[in-house]
């Protein structure tokens, strides 16, 4: 079973076992169980039991707290690194930075701030002992459990998390989340060609998926296939109105362009999305 324990949860949070366990029962996460009803923690989890802990500890509120986190959740980015984030909070909001988005505090007072990467270095260890058990026994892993390990070696071993996704498509060539990662960390390494095969191959198993629609417009991009990579930008839109970061990217390239009344429409669209 990929993930980790309460008592892990516990060791890397520097919280008890039983204050993880209540806070999964009380909503603060969507969390899974094993096979003998044991609660199950992926890297994501710990990200939000780590912004749940400072909330706590600055004495807001539970209803307040469960809203807050179901916020981090949607911000975090789907079908791309964690690790590169930094989780911050001004009172009962949370507020997130990756390098180029930034969602300010609004009252300057923070509660708490960490860096994701922080939480990767705890994690690998445990990663590491979880990657070398599936793979002396691969027989008993569904793709779908190849798949949660691949998001867990993300944080401590980039080669294992390919590895493990290729055992996900061994064993379930249309999953499409595998492809997506393993497009992910191939465009990562700079092998924008071979990513590109695995977004598509990601749509033609999820058609109009918007993270697949995303990352293959980047990966176009990336290749100077400009006025593609507009066309699956917009494909992404259609497919998700509210995906701001790929008004963004469609407003830089149509200022590249000299386009500017249309880099400034999606550009005013970006800010409505990201100001909410």
């Amino acid at each position: 079973m990929t993930g980790y324990s309460a008592s892990d949860v516990a060791r890397m949070l520097d919280l008890s076992p039983g204050q993880v366990r209540s806070w999964a029962r009380a909503g603060f996460i969507q969390v899974r169980r094993g096979i003998r009803g044991e609660y199950r923690f992926t890297f994501q989890d710990l990200v939000l039991l780590r912004a749940a802990k400072g909330l706590v500890a600055a004495r807001i509120p539970g209803r307040k707290i469960r809203l807050a986190l179901k916020r981090l959740r949607d911000q975090l980015p789907s079908g791309r690194a964690l690790t590169e984030l930094t989780i911050a909070a001004d009172g009962d909001r949370i507020v997130v930075r990756d390098g180029k988005t930034l969602f300010r505090p609004e009252s300057g007072q923070t509660v708490f701030d960490f860096e994701v990467g922080d939480l990767a270095e705890k994690v690998a260890p445990l990663a590491r002992r979880a990657a070398k058990e599936a793979f002396a026994s691969p027989g008993q892993f569904t793709a779908e459990d190849w798949f949660e390990l691949g998001l867990e070696l993300e944080a401590s071993d980039l080669e294992k998390a390919r590895e493990a996704y290729y055992r996900a498509l061994a064993v379930d060539p249309a999953s499409a989340d595998a492809h997506v990662n393993l497009g992910r960390l191939m465009h990562e390494a700079r092998e924008a060609g071979a990513a590109e095969a695995h977004y598509r191959l990601a749509l033609a198993a999820r058609p109009g998926d918007p993270t697949a629609l995303f990352n293959l417009a980047v990966a176009l991009e990336d290749m100077n296939r400009r006025d593609e990579a507009i066309a699956v930008y917009c494909d992404a839109i259609r497919s998700d109105p509210e995906y701001a970061d790929a008004y963004f990217n469609i407003a830089r390239l149509y200022e590249q362009g000299g386009e500017s009344a249309k880099a400034l429409q999606h550009l005013n669209t970006y800010r409505r999305l990201t100001r909410r």
